[in-house]
């Protein structure tokens, strides 16, 4: 069984494709209230999660629910793919603001395991072709990369087994570390 101790608060960020069983783990990890998930969200605002076209409203609902939970200190569990730097700046900055630890999860799964736990799911399979994208994305998230975004903890999921052993055990409020200081590009 593998521990990861976590702040309580913290701002998690799970990083994976679409079928890798990033709503699986958060749901066996947290408690539903804890969880913000952009597909929840798709589907709230358009009644399915797989329309797209929804995804800029949602992920403006994400991000004010998570600005508002983070001022609450409430633990936050961010339930996307997050598998750009882009997609993660957003999220890292809210942390930061809140002065929260943020704690990546990366389900970096072997391809064979997402595209049949994708092809096996009821509610929406996503289309192949995406999910392969979505796995060589994820080929280029490592904890190093990571660490130097500004997580403060990273865990990467490599097999199922991994998935499996995965345990929480909360610990009190703790600060984040510092973020790096860069020196001044003036002259």
């Amino acid at each position: 069984m593998s521990t990861l101790i976590l702040p309580d608060p913290s701002l998690v960020v799970l990083v994976g494709a679409a079928g890798s069983g990033k709503s699986t783990l958060a749901a066996q990890l947290f408690a539903p209230d804890e969880i913000v998930s952009s597909d929840a969200l798709r589907a709230a605002v358009s009644g399915s999660e797989a329309d797209q076209s929804a995804s800029r409203v949602a992920f403006r609902i994400l991000h004010r629910t998570i600005e508002r939970r983070l001022a609450e200190r409430a633990t936050t569990v961010v339930d996307a793919t997050n598998l750009k730097p882009e997609y993660r700046r957003p999220l890292l900055a809210r942390g930061r603001a809140a002065a929260t630890p943020i704690v990546a999860i990366v389900l970096d799964l072997p391809s064979d395991v997402v595209m049949a736990r994708n092809a096996a799911r009821l509610a929406r399979v996503v289309d192949p072709a995406v999910v392969e994208r979505h796995l060589e994305s994820v080929r280029t998230v490592d904890s190093g990369r990571l660490a130097a975004e500004g997580f403060d903890h990273v865990v990467m999921l490599r097999s199922v087994a991994d998935v499996a052993r995965l345990r929480i055990e909360r610990r009190g409020p703790a600060r984040p570390r510092e973020p790096a200081l860069t020196p001044d590009k003036r002259r």
